[in-house]
């Protein structure tokens, strides 16, 4: 595996691969587990070649949030991706891909403001648009994205979209834990009660879901079912509960055309998120 730090060496290198067949991206901020490589094993199946991104984006954290704190395990990184297969890892620093002084973002509008976008302004502004720089850099075939970033993945969907971009973006499956809790870098935060009180996202999502394939077309009944579960743990801080389309983020009434119901909560400093996609969205 060639480790790149440099923009210009990365274009080179991708460049080369994609004369001898398909490439893939999978872009991360690092601290991977198993649910980051399963979506280097999708892009092994899709394409030719892999290229990995690790960047912990300054663009898409808050001024009180996780940054400085975020877990950073660079080494381990590069010995699990190269063990899975991985061609290129892009490892900018922050002064290479995010500069101080830039001034052009990119802003999907509308959508970035639903969803996890309500409590986090700018943040899907920070994710465009390092992913748009990354898509630039390395000019992937397909890139690929966790379904358990629901919002990310529909908010990346409509810049490509607009903008034009020659990539197909690939949500892969949530990687869940044999509880449930879907794996994400920052379930290690959590001390031993709060990694039980965890469960209650996925707990609530899959009641919804039971209740949709009985019948229940109503959203707010499924909303409802949710937040019941979630008030049995008062130290559980829900942000959102809420049943959407996947492609706009916009609630709906009913779901006789499948949703996304999705849940969003904090347990003690630690905020995670989960969902679901249901019924004809699942398809």
């Amino acid at each position: 595996m060639h480790i790149i730090t440099d923009i210009a060496e990365m274009q080179t290198a991708a460049r080369e691969l994609r004369r001898n067949g398909t490439l893939a991206l999978v872009p991360t901020m690092g601290a991977l587990h198993a649910g980051h490589l399963s979506l280097i094993k999708a892009a092994k199946r899709g394409c030719t070649h892999v290229a990995a991104s690790i960047f912990v984006n300054p663009l898409q954290f808050g001024p009180n949030e996780d940054f400085n704190r975020y877990p950073r395990t660079f080494d381990a990184d590069c010995a699990a991706l190269q063990a899975a297969g991985v061609d290129l890892l892009f490892a900018p620093s922050a002064e290479t891909l995010a500069p101080e002084g830039a001034t052009t973002f990119i802003e999907v509008a509308g959508i970035s403001n639903r969803l996890d976008g309500v409590s986090r302004p700018g943040h899907f502004r920070g994710v465009a648009t390092i992913v748009a720089k990354l898509f630039h850099i390395v000019a992937p075939d397909r890139a690929y994205f966790g379904q358990k970033d629901a919002a990310q993945v529909a908010v990346l969907r409509a810049m490509v979209r607009d903008l034009n971009f020659s990539v197909e973006l690939v949500a892969c499956p949530i990687v869940r834990e044999a509880d449930g809790l879907a794996l994400s870098s920052r379930n290690r935060y959590l001390t031993a009660e709060q990694r039980i009180s965890a469960t209650i996202l996925h707990r609530s999502l899959a009641a919804a879901a039971d209740l949709h394939a009985h019948g229940e077309r109503n959203s707010q009944v499924l909303t409802a079912t949710m937040l019941k579960m979630f008030a049995a743990d008062p130290a559980v801080i829900v942000e959102y509960a809420a049943v959407v389309d996947p492609d706009t983020l916009l609630p709906v009434a009913e779901t006789t055309r499948g949703a996304l119901i999705a849940v969003a909560a904090h347990f003690g400093e630690t905020r995670l998120i989960d969902n679901l996609l249901i019924g004809a969205a699942h398809a």
